[in-house]
């Protein structure tokens, strides 16, 4: 009878425990989009504006240079036939110098736009880093994610909307 009682209880005691643990609060998971915070903030609207703006100014520059090219290169051939072979040999090797150039300058055009691109999206990164540990913490998170390499997720947990109205009130404080 003895044992009967000990072990009831242990079972009534594994039950009420199992009980309790399942009601428990689930962990709270949050999942941010990145690439829509970039997106849609102000800031990295601004950094894309900033991007676009650089880079037209060196596609104008670019197009200048490669119409240059294109009118020497004309120019070239059509007065091949008269020029004597040394004068030919310059201008060709003037040419070719040219076309070397632009594609340095080229080159050297998307290195500068790439770096741009780099220093203000980890600029951004940083600000939205702070913030999700922030919210993290405040709000009693288990795991925040970056949407990148999450298959599903349902729309409730996405916290983006959260991260970019924090985001874009704490670039307007900083302005101020």
């Amino acid at each position: 009878m003895k044992i009967f009682k000990v072990s009831f209880v242990l079972v009534f005691s594994f039950f009420i425990f199992a009980a309790y643990s399942y009601g428990a609060d689930v962990a709270k998971i949050g999942v941010v989009d990145f690439q829509r915070v970039l997106d849609s903030s102000d800031s990295g609207k601004t950094a894309k504006a900033q991007i676009n703006k650089m880079g037209e100014k060196m596609k104008k520059d670019l197009q200048a240079k490669g119409t240059e090219i294109e009118q020497l290169k004309e120019r070239l051939d059509k007065d091949a036939m008269v020029m004597s072979r040394e004068k030919r040999e310059e201008k060709d090797r003037n040419l070719r110098i040219k076309i070397n150039d632009f594609k340095s300058i080229q080159k050297r055009y998307r290195a500068q736009i790439q770096e741009l691109e780099k220093k203000l999206v980890t600029n951004i990164q940083k600000g939205v880093v702070e913030i999700v540990a922030e919210i993290g913490k405040k709000d009693g998170y288990l795991l925040i994610v970056n949407k990148v390499g999450v298959l599903y997720s349902p729309s409730t947990i996405d916290i983006t909307d959260k991260i970019i109205k924090i985001y874009n009130s704490k670039a307007t404080e900083k302005k101020q």
